[in-house]
């Protein structure tokens, strides 16, 4: 390892070398993040899944920028043009964007004008202006440089300066000089196209617009750029030309008259205008959009982790219905273990917009609800929020009320529930049933476990980040796959009844080693002990010490299998259970929760030889060894009726749930048919640096109507009382 990298990054992210090492040499060993974190915290220093990964990520770019430093020094010393003050330059460079700059004088040019006043023989005239010659005859000092192809003096020079345009241009300190005032000091502008694009104007915000480059959002940023690409507008990045000529001129000239300072000053303005400017303005927007794209993926996964990590309602009936208008709501009764008792459909809505439902349809309708309430003795119908989503609200709201029900329901996000309906995997799992019917089941079990339904569905369409298309796709599904792990794995999962999608997820495991699993699970009815993975083809050693940590086995025969407690540490686990003279039967009891809270566990750490971080990861579990994370979330809020739009007026204090979380604000649903938004200077009487430091995906809110368009159905809100 590159001890002066370690070092580096210790700095940067305050923590020891110790720590680094200790993560590279894990993930060097093929360890997993998710069973580092875990598993592997006396090693680390307890450090989490986020800060090792970005240890991982600053380590590679030291290394990227090392082999690049390296290989910039070999190709200038090879042409013999190295000194060690460009030497020292380069290996003081902190990022890829400085190497290449230093580079850039060494680089072998493409045609260009000072490539072609080169080849006519001009480049020791450029070397002579750039001399700063106090005096001395001009026209005799041009005058060799003459022939056939350079006829005069002033072709002479106006080649000449193109070379000195060039070397200025070159000048690694004079770019960075520029590009660092311009992200402190310089502008971007917007301007619309004449042209009919954007009819809806979308982007009308955009039309005539100017921000300082140091403070316009993120969102702003994939905004133009995106309305840049659909044709709209032309974008321009706008520097300080006279205060940048000025320091350039300075650098050049060092403030003195010279002999061809007229020329010298000219050339400069050449350089800024013809190749500074606009290369300083691509490397900005590019700078720009790529702290944008950071910013847009880490609020999508954000937003992403707390949707899949919401409280599960286990246990639980669940009626699941998909909204639809013509061709009805289909339905799905849930089981408690997520099995399907029944599939249905009703016609409550209209036919077509502006038509009137059929009485007989709607009271057979009603029926029907009724019916499967009482079969199943559902408790929690879950009602998709795509389209008649509020109608049929409306409907079931209706319906509980007037039979008087104990039922709840609950406005579910069936993002990502259609993409899910018509992949194999559903319809492996139910060839037999229509797109529509397997939504329904989707948006039922989306209630009982929200994390093994979203599993199921590609990341990217659930839906709860903002410019998901704007931005790389390789860094957004390496993001969001990396927090659907992260997920999986701090939940844990059950051996004997999780699907292959969960399964793929977990440490270590692959998708045909998940299958293979399943494929044991059903040969052989159930596992009974974790020690069984052993027999699972292709899963071996190494694979068995990464995953078998997050499988879980609540009823088997080892007790210490239902808990996060690794195999590794049962001998451990029962020396500290034949201290407390209890047995693994008593996990979760109040014998063992009373023990517990009477241990020295300083005492503890000696005398059984073990770490701090195992022995509260052990203890933890003896206390509370079906522990789920997502306890300590929010759940879906229950309802069992409903309010209009029409009915909310400005001043009422509202209930709500969080749906999504964006750079500007956060959208709430608070049961009237449209989100309404709290922009993120109504969050707080203090400074709010990002709405996600205030909320989260699935956080229940209290908020207050501050404004209303019944128009456009706008809804405006905060979070304190105006």
């Amino acid at each position: 390892m590159d001890e002066n990298l370690l070092l580096e990054i210790a700095e940067r992210l305050k923590i020891k070398v110790e720590q680094i090492k200790a993560v590279l040499e894990l993930l060097a060993d093929e360890k997993t993040v998710a069973f580092i974190a875990r598993y592997r915290k006396e090693a680390t220093g307890g450090l989490n899944e986020e800060e090792i990964r970005v240890i991982d990520e600053e380590y590679k770019y030291g290394l990227a920028l090392q082999k690049r430093k390296d290989d910039v020094i070999r190709i200038i010393e090879e042409k013999g043009l190295m000194t060690d003050e460009l030497r020292a330059s380069i290996n003081e460079a902190t990022k890829l964007i400085e190497v290449d700059d230093l580079y850039r004088p060494f680089k072998e040019k493409k045609k260009t004008k000072a490539t072609e006043a080169i080849a006519l023989g001009l480049e020791p005239l450029a070397d002579i202006i750039m001399q700063l010659l106090p005096s001395g005859d001009r026209e005799e000092i041009v005058k060799p440089f003459l022939n056939d192809k350079v006829p005069t003096m002033e072709e002479a020079l106006t080649q000449a300066k193109y070379i000195v345009a060039e070397r200025i241009s070159d000048e690694a300190s004079y770019r960075k000089h520029i590009r660092e005032a311009a992200l402190k000091f310089g502008t971007i502008s917007s301007k619309k196209k004449n042209n009919d694009a954007d009819p809806e104007e979308k982007y009308k915000n955009y039309y005539d617009a100017k921000e300082k480059l140091a403070y316009i959002k993120p969102h702003r940023v994939l905004a133009l750029n995106r309305a840049e690409n659909e044709n709209v507008i032309t974008v321009s990045v706008e520097l300080q030309p006279e205060r940048d000529i000025n320091y350039i001129i300075y650098g050049v000239t060092h403030n003195r008259q010279s002999l061809f300072y007229p020329e010298l000053v000219e050339a400069t303005n050449d350089a800024y205008k013809r190749l500074i400017a606009p290369s300083i303005e691509r490397e900005i927007r590019s700078i720009l959009s790529e702290k944008a794209e950071e910013q847009a993926i880490h609020i999508f996964s954000l937003n992403l982790q707390h949707l899949l990590l919401q409280a599960p309602m286990k246990g639980r009936v669940v009626l699941g219905v998909d909204p639809a208008f013509r061709t009805g709501c289909k339905l799905a009764v849930i089981s408690p273990s997520s099995k399907v008792l029944e599939i249905g459909v009703i016609y409550p809505n209209e036919k077509s917009k502006g038509s009137t439902v059929d009485p007989h349809l709607l009271e057979k309708s009603k029926k029907t609800i009724v019916d499967l309430i009482n079969k199943y003795k559902v408790e929690i119908i879950a009602i998709g929020n795509g389209t008649a989503s509020r109608e049929t609200e409306s409907f079931i709201a209706e319906v509980i009320k007037e039979n008087g029900l104990s039922s709840k329901y609950a406005v579910v996000s069936e993002a990502g529930a259609s993409v899910y309906s018509a992949s194999p995997l559903a319809i492996e799992e139910f060839p037999e049933l229509s797109v529509e019917q397997r939504s329904a089941i989707s948006i039922g079990r989306r209630i009982q476990d929200p994390l093994a339904e979203l599993v199921k569905i590609d990341p990217k369409s659930i839906g709860v980040g903002q410019y998901q298309h704007d931005v790389a796709q390789n860094k957004l599904n390496k993001s969001l796959e990396d927090v659907v792990v992260d997920a999986v794995n701090k939940v844990g999962v059950n051996l004997n009844t999780c699907s292959p999608s969960l399964l793929s997820y977990v440490s270590g495991l692959s998708k045909s080693v998940a299958k293979n699993i399943i494929d044991y699970r059903e040969q052989n009815s159930k596992f009974t002990a974790r020690d069984e993975l052993k027999k699972v083809a292709k899963l071996g050693p190494k694979t068995y010490e990464q995953c078998v940590g997050f499988l879980r086995i609540i009823d088997g025969t080892n007790p210490l299998d239902m808990t996060p407690i690794h195999p590794e540490s049962y001998d451990k686990a029962n020396q500290l259970l034949k201290l407390l003279k209890l047995d693994s039967k008593s996990l979760g009891s109040a014998e063992m929760k009373e023990a517990v809270a009477g241990l020295d566990r300083v005492a503890l750490v000696k005398e059984l030889n073990i770490d701090r971080y195992t022995l509260d990861d052990i203890l933890d579990a003896f206390v509370a060894p079906l522990r789920d994370i997502r306890d300590s979330y929010s759940g879906l809020k229950l309802r069992s009726d409903i309010m209009h739009f029409e009915d909310i007026k400005i001043g009422d204090e509202l209930d709500g749930i969080v749906r999504n979380v964006v750079d500007f604000g956060a959208f709430i649903d608070c049961g009237v048919k449209y989100d309404g938004l709290v922009h993120i200077s109504k969050m707080s009487m203090q400074k709010v640096n990002h709405p996600s430091d205030i909320l989260s995906v699935g956080d229940e809110v209290h908020v207050y109507v501050i404004d209303i368009d019944y128009d456009r159905h706008k809804l405006g809100l905060a979070l304190y009382k105006m």
